[in-house]
């Protein structure tokens, strides 16, 4: 893979190429997308007729404000790929940029486009002197948390710190977000909606920063950078605690179940979140294979042999997950 190519899971249509079916035979377990999304409430038709007006957008960040328990400034974006995009150009690209990896490929790709040189380091020590550095926590696709008073001290040997916490919300206690403020003027936090509320096609993201960093940012984002439906979903979803408690509970039992199913394939697990998780196999091409064959699409690697990454399956989808692994 080159530095401008880029690798994604959510690609069913390839597995449809290569193995038939339709995308309702499918099980895609590929990506680390609640299969239970929240359930949308009705949108008054202002939301798709109009454009978002100041108000609406002020009610969504106060929900993302509460949600996330921060007093940071906070610029919604068309998903947190939005955010990804535009922080490159946050500073001159005059200096070295790292990343922390192995990650999620879009922040390297999208800062080489911008024109940043980008080394990918295994250790966060490895970032100091970086004028950007990036870290994904939890990490994808191994999980990896990293405690608010490490990324503390990161950020002062940095320009720029960019934490991508998109998987955070089953695990809300280990954000650096309630942190941000004046101690820590030079970090953005990176938050994605889609991911945990299960609604990725709503394309919605927020980026948490000091307001002299938040104003680059809305600036870079434009006018109307979400759209009405997705205001009006969020704000609902937002400010449901019931809902997420009962979701935070599902998706501990549910990766529990899969890490069973996954020992008993003799894979052992890396890591991950309870929203996907990753295990170490004899050939992962191998073992993406064989799923596909039931039907289950999965997430391999250009950078490992061995891992493969597996999403939550819908509650009903579990027996179809169950007889792929049985028979593989």
């Amino acid at each position: 893979m080159t530095t401008m190519e880029k690798d994604h899971g959510g690609n069913l249509d390839e597995a449809m190429q290569r193995y038939g079916g339709t995308a309702a035979d499918w099980l895609d377990l590929s990506t680390g997308i609640n299969p239970q999304p929240y359930p949308v409430p009705e949108i008054p038709q202002s939301a798709w007729a109009d454009l978002p007006t100041r108000t609406a957008m002020a009610g969504l960040i106060d929900a993302a404000r509460r949600a996330y328990r921060t007093k940071a400034a906070i610029v919604a974006t068309h998903g947190a790929q939005g955010a990804i995009q535009m922080v490159p150009f946050l500073r001159p690209a005059t200096g070295r940029a790292v990343v922390l990896g192995p990650t999620y490929n879009e922040h390297a790709a999208c800062l080489r486009m911008a024109g940043w040189p980008v080394d990918e380091v295994a250790q966060p020590d490895a970032c100091a002197g970086a004028e950007i550095a990036v870290i994904v926590t939890p990490n994808n696709p191994d999980g990896r948390l990293y405690t608010a008073d490490a990324l503390r001290r990161l950020a002062a040997t940095v320009g720029l710190l960019v934490v991508d916490e998109s998987f955070m919300d089953p695990t809300e206690p280990h954000s650096l977000a309630p942190l941000l403020g004046d101690a820590l003027p030079n970090v953005v936090v990176l938050r994605s909606f889609g991911k945990f509320y299960g609604l990725a096609g709503v394309r919605l993201g927020f980026a948490l920063a000091r307001p002299a960093l938040a104003d680059r940012l809305a600036g870079l984002a434009g006018p109307w950078p979400v759209s009405g439906p997705a205001i009006a979903i969020a704000q609902h979803a937002l400010a449901d605690g019931d809902w997420q408690r009962a979701t935070i509970a599902r998706l501990e039992r549910d990766s529990a179940r899969l890490d069973a199913l996954a020992e008993a394939c003799g894979w052992r697990l890396v890591g991950g979140t309870t929203l996907f998780r990753t295990y170490d196999t004899p050939d992962a091409a191998a073992a993406q294979d064989a799923l596909a064959h039931g039907r289950v699409w999965s997430r391999i690697f250009p950078y490992s042999t061995s891992w493969i990454r597996l999403g939550m399956p819908p509650s009903d989808r579990w027996p179809q997950l169950v007889d792929a692994m049985s028979a593989r």
